[in-house]
């Protein structure tokens, strides 16, 4: 039986972390001791403890992944990941960045994570542009679970109308 996988990919504009689903997913830096953006908030909402906890992970380089408890948030979980800086594209920014949403959806089928939300990984200061991020976000995502039943929900949360929009014309 042939999956839909519409059914399992969604965007939503918003805040992520406000989201009750099973884990979201950090755009870290590499120290993982939060940031701007989309770090920020996550760390602020998240409360100190995250912050303790991303101390001892020893940091994450680009495209990998590393997993946190939720504490404060609606999720359970935080998966942090690096996404790359944008050199102009001819620095494997495309294959960086599709190994950052395929290590997070890795990680959340080790942990059992049944939903998981991402935001627009490297968009904001590392200067992706977004409908070239946004097709790599959702060719790897609907790669991923075309081969993994794993996963019930994968979720873009989006925060501006032009990544919102880049996104809807993808889904």
């Amino acid at each position: 039986m042939k999956k839909n996988l519409n059914d399992k990919v969604a965007i939503v504009q918003g805040d992520i972390t406000n989201l009750d689903v099973d884990a979201i997913v950090n755009a870290a830096n590499t120290t993982l001791l939060g940031g701007g953006g989309v770090d920020g908030a996550i760390h602020r909402a998240a409360g100190p403890e995250l912050l303790a906890e991303c101390r001892t992970l020893g940091g994450c380089r680009p495209g990998e992944a590393k997993i946190t408890p939720g504490y404060h948030l609606p999720a359970r979980f935080v998966i942090h990941t690096v996404g790359p800086v944008w050199k102009g594209g001819e620095h494997h920014e495309p294959e960086t960045l599709a190994n950052c949403y395929r290590n997070s959806l890795q990680l959340a089928v080790e942990n059992e994570i049944k939903t998981i939300a991402f935001p627009a990984i490297s968009c904001g200061a590392y200067g992706y542009p977004i409908p070239d991020a946004a097709q790599v976000a959702v060719s790897t995502a609907r790669d991923f679970l075309a081969t993994d039943d794993n996963i019930d929900k994968v979720t873009f949360v989006l925060w501006g109308e032009d990544i919102y929009d880049a996104y809807r014309q993808l889904l």
